[in-house]
């Protein structure tokens, strides 16, 4: 089960058991993972979930981890989606082709798991900063994802921890969309059941804690889309 804090991995990969080895170290670095046995599967829980970050074998029968690339990387709502490319081709026209169709790093087959866990890490903390613990800033908002404090135009701001959860959300990306449902995914848990109302609820006690000293209100609300920063 994924908790709120969890970034979430989709793993693919066709062979059993390097998929349970891989998802047991990735279970053990904090990961939640999510497993696929083939690129069909992967794209199909793309739909449901969108994760952090994806690990994907290349040569996989039916539909290659290259194609399931390909088309990852061509949709706006998944572009973003570091893609950690697994292959066994070493050739140096092969990892160019890799790199071009949208994979964020290529590691070559066999590689090391203590390497692979330190590239996703290193991936995820350029789409995730606050897993590393780093301060977020937007406009006159001070985020310290360490010690959880909040500060805006100097001024210490009192959240409670899923309006702290959401406003880290928003400020790991300015300016994204996100819908309901991709906020209840990252901030409540994919396995946890809330009504999507609930979002609505937290959204507003997140927008008084920020307004609480004045200033204008930063979250924007797209009708039929979700929320936003700016």
């Amino acid at each position: 089960m994924a908790t709120r804090d969890q970034p979430t991995v989709l793993l693919v990969e066709d062979e059993p058991a390097q998929r349970e080895v891989l998802a047991y170290n990735l279970e053990a670095e904090g990961f939640a993972v999510i497993r696929a046995a083939d690129g069909e599967e992967a794209l199909m829980l793309v739909e449901e979930t969108v994760p952090d970050i994806i690990i994907l074998d290349w040569m996989m029968p039916n539909l290659s981890g290259i194609e399931v690339c390909r088309r990852l990387k061509t949709r706006p709502e998944t572009r973003s989606i570091p893609i950690i490319l697994l292959s066994a081709r070493a050739e140096e026209v092969d990892r160019v082709r890799g790199l071009e169709t949208g994979a964020d790093d290529y590691v070559i087959k066999p590689y090391s798991v203590l390497e692979l866990m330190a590239r996703t890490r290193a991936q995820l903390r350029r789409v995730r900063p606050s897993t590393a613990g780093v301060v977020l800033e937007y406009a006159d908002i001070r985020l310290d994802a360490e010690t959880h404090r909040v500060q805006r135009n100097g001024k210490a701001l009192k959240l409670g921890p899923t309006e702290f959860r959401l406003l880290t959300t928003f400020m790991e990306k300015p300016g994204r969309v996100w819908s309901r449902e991709a906020l209840l995914d990252r901030v409540w848990g994919r396995d946890i059941y809330v009504d999507t109302r609930t979002v609505d609820v937290h959204i507003g006690r997140l927008r008084k804690s920020l307004c609480q000293f004045g200033g204008e209100d930063p979250l924007r609300t797209v009708r039929g889309a979700g929320y936003a920063l700016g």
